[in-house]
């Protein structure tokens, strides 16, 4: 018998995102050579965001932000380490940099400017607090399960701002109902609103998912308002996130989209973790699914004047340890995602909500 989803194990623990509590660290997506006209710092930062950072090299610097390249953006609330690109020639007014939230801990030389998304993925440390009695036996369950399958992709809470309402500016913008002059915090909201309708789509796939661990196709097909039959087949594969007709692939980690064409073949290769299935980040010159797929994205699917793209809607998680301090009820955790990713998605599966 094939283990439940463990969005039904309810887990109870204390998590504070904190220097001391959680690290972030990048895992680049080549090394460096070691040779060039840029320099690459390897920097440690807490309580500041990557703007923020960048804000204090380059005052002290005398650059403007946009001369320093860097991978992406890392969470204020975490001790993280990143690496960023600067001229060098600016070598030597480098080292008289101090700052108590940044620490510089290696420098090497690179051929190129690093580029946001020139990213492997990120390593996560975490701490858990009052995690007693039954409840580490639950983590370590649920904690196996996700080494096994993987978790939903969903976009973390911090794509939508401290109170969560970004992509209602970003729906504002897009229907015309609110003007802003600046054209990066403006595409910055509209794309938190790509982002939620994403969450909403995956949301509702779950949903499906859930449905078909309790029910049979038939019943989950009148829940869901599917055409009779769309489900056939669906509920035997051997993945928890069913794939459907017409859904668009892409070889995992990365590779060529395609979409699904044999679809019990396909969910065999979903299984050995070879392909995943994709979601809609409605816009521009973005492909979209097809069938029984395309009933359920279409109502997530609006007009953006931006590009879209297809986001993986299951990840896998690698690289899992996990270690348990009895004596002060600490449960600490560490594993890799791909980037673009967020923690939170497993600790919401470690939760059981991650619905």
């Amino acid at each position: 018998m094939k283990p439940i989803y463990p969005l039904n194990v309810k887990n109870e623990f204390l998590f504070n995102p904190s220097p001391r509590d959680f690290t972030v660290e990048e895992i680049p997506l080549y090394a460096f050579t070691g040779e060039g006209e840029h320099l690459v710092l390897k920097v440690r930062k807490k309580e500041m965001t990557t703007w923020g950072m960048l804000d204090a090299l380059s005052a002290h610097l005398g650059i403007r932000k946009r001369d320093i390249g860097y991978a992406g953006l890392k969470d204020k609330h975490a001790m993280t380490i990143q690496y960023i690109s600067l001229p060098a020639k600016l070598e030597e007014r480098l080292s008289s940099f101090s700052h108590d939230k940044i620490k510089i801990l290696e420098t090497t030389r690179h051929n190129n400017k690093i580029r946001v998304g020139h990213l492997k993925g990120n390593r996560f440390e975490i701490r858990l607090k009052k995690v007693l009695g039954v409840q580490k036996d639950k983590l370590d369950s649920v904690l196996k399960w996700i080494k096994t399958n993987g978790v939903p992709n969903y976009f973390g809470n911090q794509r939508f701002g401290t109170n969560g309402t970004n992509w209602e500016e970003g729906r504002k913008l897009l229907r015309g109902e609110l003007k802003m002059r600046d054209r990066k915090t403006r595409e910055f909201l509209m794309g938190s609103y790509q982002s939620y309708l994403f969450n909403k789509w995956l949301s509702r796939r779950m949903e499906l998912n859930l449905l078909l661990e309790k029910f049979s196709e038939t019943e989950t097909e009148q829940v869901m308002g599917l055409p009779e039959g769309s489900l056939k087949g669906v509920k035997s594969q051997p993945h928890f996130f069913k794939l459907l007709e017409g859904d668009l692939m892409m070889h995992y980690p990365y590779g060529k989209l395609f979409e699904v064409e044999e679809l019990e073949k396909e969910a065999e290769r979903f299984a050995t973790k070879d392909i995943a299935p994709t979601g809609l980040i409605p816009g521009k010159k973005t492909k979209r699914a097809t069938q029984t797929a395309r009933l359920i994205e279409e109502a997530y699917d609006e007009e953006i004047k931006l590009f879209g793209a297809r986001r993986y809607a299951w990840i896998e998680v690698s690289d899992i340890k996990k270690r348990y301090v009895e004596e002060k009820a600490h449960y600490e955790l560490s594993f890799s995602l791909p980037k673009g990713s967020y923690a939170t998605n497993v600790l919401d599966v470690l939760r059981g909500e991650a619905l």
